[in-house]
């Protein structure tokens, strides 16, 4: 029997086990939580991807005979290729270089989110989960062997530069990016804050290769940003989920309550690449009276988790509305699922990535690790979004861009375009230097979703406030 003891939220989780003797453990800085169980020693939320515990469940499942003995002749098998290496091949090699390479095959070949993590790997995890690293802000995923850009982060060196979301990244500096996973590629991006990086990218539509020289930064800690669009209409950003996003979140939200009447809420997932589970569970929740936000299944019970909304003081009931693209992933679609599901507000935009599944990052006794796909997610309806994505309730393309997006989806890359990817399974003075505030009026004379988004959140409101002054005057 697995026991806890946590605080919740929790953005990092510490856990402890004793196995065949071995006692493990390791702890981070923030939020904490100490579970004993028979395999997996720590867990954690990160951006992008959506990490949960494992409680004791049995995971180690004993095959039949046959099948451990085949296992055995092909484990045979690879030591034996191995001294073949080691004894015949042109050049001296690294063993443990060779083993990790095909650790790494191992993971890689299951789907594009498994993988295998080095000790640096996971002390980067750690401050990616308090939103504090630095880098140029891009969120990737590999196709084909390509290496591509779900998205890039708001106002980091990427995004200000121009990277878009599918930009094909070909060479880092002056290595080429094939056959490259996305954690050596992350790794090659980071670097000391004021450092340079130079990406050579490949552009839908183009025929020749665009460089980008970027300039290394700390990618902001602050994911949530907010001002008045119009009068009574707030417009709201939230460019990942990291473990304060939801605090801040009312935080911002209440600051403009205490100047203007807010009538209707826009809240802007486009290009949101997740983050942590329990951050978008809040979000939704501040929208949701009850009823199920998203749950979990995967092959053994205790992998099956269930989130619901709770009544609380903290909620915005005024009308709602979500702008999405097919950069919102993750546990962005988790927010955009349950609002749709419950009826609670519109979801406008394109269709969204389509990343449904749950990887459990699990150190390893030598201080290396492994990130997991341990199971789907389902919105509260039991729709399975992995490869699929949200699909809108109003579909709004971008711009000069929505001929060739809707006549083709070639260059939108989504979950189920990767390779071995997991089947679906069934009005205040602007703040200074906040471009939410300052820009808006700009942007939306070149932002299509955006003006379509002001325009019918306008008509939900005016049709609430209709529907109420009848029920008053029914009364």
């Amino acid at each position: 029997m697995s026991s806890y003891h946590h605080r919740l939220p929790a953005g990092i989780r510490v856990l402890q086990q004793r196995q065949d003797n071995l006692k493990l453990s390791l702890q981070l800085p923030g939020q904490i939580m100490i579970v004993r169980i028979s395999r997996i020693l720590f867990s954690l939320l990160i951006t992008g991807a959506v990490f949960l515990t494992l409680p004791d469940n049995g995971l180690t499942v004993d095959s039949d005979q046959k099948q451990r003995e085949r296992t055995y002749k092909k484990l045979e098998l690879f030591s034996n290729i191995l001294n073949i290496l080691e004894e015949h091949y042109v050049e001296e090699i690294d063993a443990e270089t060779l083993l990790e390479g095909a650790i790494n095959g191992m993971l890689f070949s299951l789907d594009p989110h498994s993988s295998y993590l080095s000790s640096e790997d996971l002390e980067e995890l750690q401050n990616e989960t308090i939103g504090s690293y630095t880098g140029v802000g891009i969120k990737l995923t590999v196709k084909d062997n390509k290496l591509k850009v779900i998205s890039p982060i708001e106002n980091t060196p990427a995004h200000n530069a121009g990277i878009q979301a599918n930009d094909v990244i070909v060479k880092i500096n002056d290595i080429w990016t094939r056959d490259i996973t996305t954690v050596e590629a992350s790794k090659l991006m980071r670097g000391p804050k004021g450092t340079s990086v130079k990406l050579t990218i490949m552009r839908d539509g183009d025929t020749a290769y665009k460089e980008f020289s970027l300039i290394r930064d700390t990618i902001p800690v602050q994911s949530v940003r907010a001002a008045m669009i119009e009068p009574g209409i707030v417009y709201t950003r939230i460019t990942n989920f990291q473990r304060n996003t939801a605090t801040d979140y009312v935080a911002a939200l209440e600051k403009l309550e205490r100047d203007h009447h807010i009538n209707a809420i826009l809240l802007d997932l486009r290009n949101n690449p997740g983050g942590l589970l329990e951050q978008a569970v809040s979000v939704a929740d501040l929208f949701l009276d009850s009823g199920l936000i998203v749950y979990t299944k995967g092959r053994t019970e205790g992998q099956n988790m269930v989130f619901k909304a709770k009544k609380s003081t903290t909620q915005f009931k005024v009308p709602l509305l979500l702008l999405v693209n097919e950069g919102t992933a993750s546990a962005s679609e988790i927010v955009s699922g349950a609002i749709q599901d419950h009826k609670r507000g519109i979801i406008l935009g394109t269709q969204t990535f389509g990343k449904g599944s749950v990887q459990t990052i699990i150190p390893l006794p030598d201080g290396t690790g492994m990130r997991l796909t341990t199971s789907r997610y389902y919105t509260p309806s039991g729709r399975s979004i992995q490869a699929r994505g949200i699909t809108p309730d109003v579909e709004i393309f971008q711009n000069t861009l929505s001929v060739q997006q809707k006549n083709s989806n070639a260059g939108q890359i989504r979950e189920a375009d990767l390779r071995n990817h997991i089947e679906n399974g069934n009005e205040k003075k602007p703040v200074k230097n906040d471009p939410y505030a300052n820009t808006l009026s700009g942007r939306l004379e070149s932002d299509t979703q955006l003006r379509m988004a002001l325009s019918v959140l306008k008509s939900m409101y005016r049709i609430s406030r209709a529907a109420e002054e009848t029920q008053k005057a029914q009364q």
